[in-house]
């Protein structure tokens, strides 16, 4: 059964996500500037551990443990070997390059591994309205410059899977190559990756669509040039490589090949027709090119395919397919070779979904091949393999199906497979869900059986659709797309199963009661049909309710206060209402089709909804709503708005389009009227936490364009003044579809991103509860109520080594006010103790004169009020020793260190 991104599903949600993120570029009239200030946040991911398609892992072939895992809407990351652990490369893209999340291609410089390359962007088609573009990094994708494309390049499009499409010359690093869409055919670059231009020599970009019958241009583009290989073997006296091959997916003419350094291209005599070459790889020291195919591009779809090799010394081609191609009811992907041993083969049946997908095996270059399970007797199943998954339990989904399907599957959409190139026994390989791998691979040939298990702690691809934090009981609950959603009692560990009974593959709106929070309801899609369930354990066990007739999705749903009764707006039926558990629903009056509902934090009476830049109010439970006459709110572009716990009639809102009404609104009688808040140009979320010490009202949150600049904003004066609570280097792309805070932790705010899971954040203030409310011993330093001497009380400086490989590191620094008046303009001071250098810094200017380091504030973060801090951060190099500065000055002064 399909658990990810079926395609059905996904075109609606990416439709959705589109028009949301049209343009965000200009700003509507939003009053004058509000007061904007910076607090130093830390983030961190509420772990799920995957959750989304992994369509590319890339080992650099000349450094072992280097590795790196690009998704296809949630950025690329890098594998820590000591940690275990993959860490983040693109959390700096932000909103109006929201596109570039999308990996559509990644390369790691075979000779000099500190340069990794990424091809980014979303949509070739109108969804996504920028342009591709190249990233290009010198330390390992801690810092990243940018070259922009002509074109754009789709790391979410069909075909995604297929690659890699970015090639780095083996023996010239300065060249490299890239396969386009769309019909822009072959590209390179001969100045490591800065500027490119079109192979106009190259004869085919390309024909092949997935359906050109369709009137949805997701799947009317072609798919274009899908790989690039070189033949290390032939070094040319200029010092580049000579040969090298290229994949077209275009059926009848799928592999070419230039001799010279691509000056001229040839089709491949005797190449296989009729598929689509998904990948090719090239095993220089046998001299042979394999190829995987299938005959479609995938990665959900492939009903046939084959595998063949080329003899490149002959140009012989022969069929080493696996199965015969009457059996096959697959194509086939995840083409790797073992390095150490190069007549070993690997290759899968990536669209092979049911009973599950298959792996194979040739250890003599495809003459025999062996497959990773195969049936004793029908339907029983024998595997060589077990499946651990104790570190991340939910990828079982919760299934006990019978033979010959298991639960955990060994996967779907298996279109990346690589065998480590330093270690014949290590194999990672990427799913529809997550990372699997193995440390014991060899003992396939030996008949034993080996453990499969998740290797994909630190990645996290889940899009967020809805996020609520009740006042008791679990911390978060999360609504999902592909995989639903969780409960999270614990943010820091890997929940045992998402929702069942049942389970909704996309889940569009949750809610709980705000006086009786064990009371929760979700809505979504399902392949059941069911689209609603409910819980009365704060989400532990649900059980599914009845609904209207015509109900296609989700929408959205709101939980009368005191849980009795709700409202649902549900896609493809009107508004309902109910009390109990959904066991009849009555159609609402007064409200249109697909208005965004939501309900009173206080009286359990009042139900709010939203439609075409009208608010409606229902004061009987749901139903019969009267539109307020309320002015000023937008009538286009999308709108989120709720309603503040304890406030009764309190309701904030925020949306509109840009060119249009776009800002963030307040109304504090029901919706009868709003007042706009001045300042914010725009906003697409609101969300409500704890408030701040000694304040009365719900410290406020949101994803927001303020003073000219995107990020994610807390207020704690109910929108007088605003501050900056993420960073450049946090931004996550696109984060408008759900922000809350915690109601029970001040300062702590959770995100929803489109791709990289959940974000939740702390600020250096931030306490969990049960933190006492004094401000501790009067002696150490930052004590509020006791200045004590400048360079004790008036200044901290944390100083962390983020990140260190072999003459590089990382480093981010923290600057915190801890006096008792605000600093309007800072810089910072140290000098390094064992030569370093400081390269490239983000959030803040650096200089360096001989050991000495000056950082001065950037003008977004450059005012600390008492209390809160800035945080910066900086590439640099080291050689010897990299020591930690042992004194820090702020404005001249000297600062404690923590």
């Amino acid at each position: 059964m399909r658990r990810t991104r079926p395609v059905g599903a996904l075109l609606a949600a990416l439709a959705l996500t589109a028009g949301l993120l049209g343009g965000s570029a200009s700003v509507a009239a939003a009053g004058p500037p509000a007061a904007v200030s910076a607090d130093s946040y830390t983030w961190k991911n509420v772990r799920i551990d995957g959750g989304g398609f992994v369509p590319g892992i890339v080992f650099n072939r000349s450094e072992k443990d280097l590795v790196y895992a690009r998704t296809d809407i949630g950025g690329a990351y890098r594998w820590n070997e000591g940690a275990q652990e993959w860490v983040p490369l693109l959390d700096h893209v932000g909103w109006e390059n929201w596109g570039h999340t999308g990996v559509a291609s990644l390369a790691t410089d075979p000779v000099d591994p500190d340069r990794v390359y990424a091809a980014v962007g979303n949509y070739t088609n109108s969804w996504d309205p920028g342009n591709g573009a190249i990233l290009r990094s010198a330390d390992r994708g801690a810092t990243w410059r940018k070259t922009d494309l002509p074109f754009k390049l789709g790391g979410n499009m069909p075909g995604r899977g297929m690659g890699e499409r970015l090639a780095i010359d083996p023996h010239d690093n300065s060249v490299l190559y890239l396969g386009a869409p769309s019909g822009h055919g072959l590209w390179r670059s001969t100045d490591a990756g800065v500027t490119w231009s079109e192979v106009t020599a190259f004869p085919n970009p390309g024909n092949y669509v997935p359906d050109p019958d369709s009137d949805n241009d997701y799947l009317t583009d072609e798919v274009g040039v899908v790989w690039v290989t070189f033949d290390e073997s032939t070094r040319r006296p200029d010092g580049r490589t000579g040969t090298l091959y290229v994949g077209v997916a275009d059926k009848e003419n799928n592999v070419y090949r230039s001799t010279d350094a691509g000056a001229t291209w040839e089709r491949v005599p005797g190449q296989p027709t009729g598929y689509l070459p998904h990948k090719g790889v090239l095993d220089a020291e046998n001299g042979y090119l394999y190829l995987a195919t299938s005959d479609t591009g995938g990665p959900y779809d492939g009903a046939k395919g084959e595998v063949w090799r080329y003899a490149t010394d002959t140009g012989t081609w022969t069929d080493i397919s696996p199965l015969a191609e009457a059996d096959t009811y697959f194509g086939y992907s995840g083409l790797t070779v073992d390095r150490q041993n190069p007549g070993t083969v690997m290759v899968t049946g990536y669209s092979s979904w049911w009973p599950d997908t298959q792996i194979y095996r040739s250890t003599n270059s495809g003459e025999d091949w062996t497959a990773a399970w195969g049936y004793s007797s029908y339907p029983n199943r024998e595997d060589r393999f077990t499946m651990d998954i104790s570190s991340v339990p939910w990828l079982s989904f919760g299934g006990n199906p019978a033979p010959p399907e298991s639960a955990p599957k060994l996967g779907w959409m298996t279109e990346s497979l690589e065998i480590d190139p330093f270690d014949s026994d290590r194999m990672m390989y990427g799913t529809g869900a997550t990372i699997y791998g193995t440390e014991e691979l060899t003992a396939w040939d030996a008949d034993e059986t080996f453990t499969i298990e998740p290797m994909i702690k630190g990645l996290e691809e889940t899009a967020v659709n809805d996020l609520i934090a009740p006042p008791s009981g679990a911390t978060l609950l999360s609504g999902l797309g592909d995989i639903g959603g969780f409960r999270h009692t614990d943010l820091d560990e890997v929940p045992e199963l998402m929702y069942q009974s049942p389970f909704m593959g996309n889940t569009s709106s949750l809610d709980y009661a705000e006086a009786s929070p064990g009371t929760v309801v979700r809505v979504g899609t399902s392949e059941t049909g069911q689209n609603i369930a409910f819980s009365t354990d704060n989400g532990a066990n649900w059980f599914a309710g009845a609904q209207p007739a015509g109900v296609s999705g989700g929408g959205t749903v709101a939980a009368a206060a005191d849980a009795s009764g709700f409202v649902w707006s549900p896609d493809g039926a009107g508004v309902h209402h109910t009390s109990g558990y959904g066991s009849a629903w009555t159609p609402s009056e007064g409200i249109p089709a697909g208005a965004r509902v939501e309900a009173d934090r206080v009286d359990p009476d009042t139900f709010y909804g939203f439609a075409g830049g009208t608010f409606y109010v229902s004061r009987d439970g749901g139903a019969t709503f009267t539109a307020t006459g309320a002015e000023g709110l937008p009538g286009s572009g999308s709108v989120r708005f709720k309603a503040v716990p304890g406030e009764e009639g309190h309701v904030w809102l925020a949306g509109g389009t840009d060119g249009g009404t776009y800002g963030l609104w307040r109304s504090t009688d029901g919706g009868g009227s709003f007042t706009r808040i001045e300042g914010v140009e725009e906003a697409d979320t609101i969300g409500f936490g704890k408030a701040a010490p000694g304040a009365s009202y719900q410290a406020l949150y949101t994803s927001a364009k303020i003073g000219g600049v995107r990020g994610i904003y807390r207020s704690d004066d109910t929108g007088a003044s605003w501050v900056r609570i993420n960073d450049d280097a946090h931004q996550w792309g696109w984060t408008g579809a759900t922000i809350t805070g915690d109601p029970r932790v001040y300062g702590r705010v959770y995100v929803g991103t489109n791709g990289r899971g959940v974000q939740y954040g702390d600020s250096a203030g931030t306490q969990e509860p049960g933190d006492p409310d004094e401000p501790g011993d009067p002696d150490e330093p930052g004590d509020p109520d006791e200045p004590g001497e400048p360079g004790e009380t008036g200044c901290v400086v944390t100083y962390t080594v983020t990140n260190q490989w072999q003459g590089g590191f990382q480093a981010d620094v923290t600057v915190r006010n801890t006096g008792d008046t605000a600093v309007d303009g800072w810089t910072a001071a140290w000098s390094f103790p064992d030569g370093q250098r400081i390269g490239q810094a983000w959030n803040a200017r650096a200089t360096q004169e001989g050991a000495r380091v000056t950082v001065t504030a950037a003008d977004w973060n450059r005012r600390l009020e008492p209390g809160a801090s800035a945080a910066f951060g900086f590439t640099g190099t080291w050689s010897g020793a990299n020591g930690v500065p042992e004194e820090f000055t702020v404005n001249g002064a000297e600062c404690a260190t923590g």
